[in-house]
């Protein structure tokens, strides 16, 4: 399968998958949860800040599926750094996607992320058997399912793997869109998707289906910018699948704005400050109009 294919579907949603925790932009709570001071650390890039508030929230609520998908995710982005793979030229060049000879992952590090999704599901499962419409167990249960097809594609590189577990994520997906009042960060999954199969060549098309999924850019464009503008939890990560939708489509301005509107939300992260200067050295590279 072509790297362009995967270097849109990576990132499917880490969290994706519908809940991640969006703090310090325009749509912050008003009290932020632990949930969300953990993403928040996350996205700054402290892991270990993001673990110590897990711990923490899980000391006091040990059946919470909420918080075993945090960390989770956690631990899949933390992997990710140590891997390059959230530098976004990571995405935007294909063959450094479906490169196998990158640096290894950590085989103690898929034990844990997997145990935690794990735990996960599990706690999150026995909440839904009581209440389907449980907002929090499915938000854990199609963040769990993301990571885990992630970790399978972007990591592992089992590609059709991949496929098949982000099936349940869609699933999970749909049922939180559902909810009234719908929960938007459920738009990520189906966003990146849509970009993934628009890119699938005709002979994967054939033979891969997705439930409800057009194969069309400007819906994945649109379904992110739902979650960017209302998502309670994955407003961020949307940005940051919305900037490699932007680079890959080649509209790098409108990326650029993106990632200083993250460099704003998060200016701990050390990694956003060198994304920005990729972006601009590009757009200052560009062949000027007329000439």
């Amino acid at each position: 399968m072509g790297g362009q294919d995967w270097g849109a579907m990576n990132i499917i949603c880490i969290l994706a998958l519908a809940t991640a925790a969006a703090v310090g932009q325009a749509n912050t709570v008003a009290s932020p949860t632990a949930i969300d001071r953990a993403f928040n650390r996350m996205y700054n890039f402290d892991f270990p800040g993001a673990h110590a508030i897990l711990d923490e929230r899980i000391r006091a609520h040990p059946n919470d599926p909420l918080a075993y998908s945090v960390r989770g995710a956690a631990c899949l982005f933390s992997e990710y750094h140590r891997m390059k793979i959230l530098e976004m030229e990571f995405f935007v060049d294909d063959d450094r996607v479906t490169d196998k000879k990158r640096v290894k992952p950590d085989p103690a590090a898929r034990a844990r992320l997997f145990q935690v999704t794990g735990a996960a599901k599990r706690l999150a499962g026995a909440r839904l058997a009581l209440n389907a419409n449980d907002r929090d167990a499915l938000m854990a249960f199609c963040m769990a399912s993301g990571v885990e097809t992630d970790y399978t594609g972007l990591v592992e590189k089992r590609y059709f793997r991949s496929y098949s577990l982000s099936k349940e994520t869609q699933r999970y997906a749909h049922r939180l869109l559902s909810l009234n009042p719908p929960a938007y960060d459920g738009y990520l999954t189906l966003g990146a998707v849509e970009y993934v199969v628009a890119n699938l060549n005709f002979f994967f098309r054939l033979f891969i289906r997705f439930d409800r999924i057009e194969g069309s850019r400007q819906k994945c464009i649109e379904n992110l910018k739902k979650v960017a503008q209302r998502g309670r939890y994955l407003s961020p990560y949307a940005k940051i699948l919305l900037s490699v939708v932007y680079l890959r489509e080649n509209k790098p301005q409108e990326a650029l704005a993106l990632m200083k509107e993250m460099k704003r939300d998060f200016p701990e992260n050390p990694l956003i400050p060198a994304e920005i200067a990729r972006i601009e050295g590009k757009i200052g590279r560009a062949p000027k109009s007329g000439k």
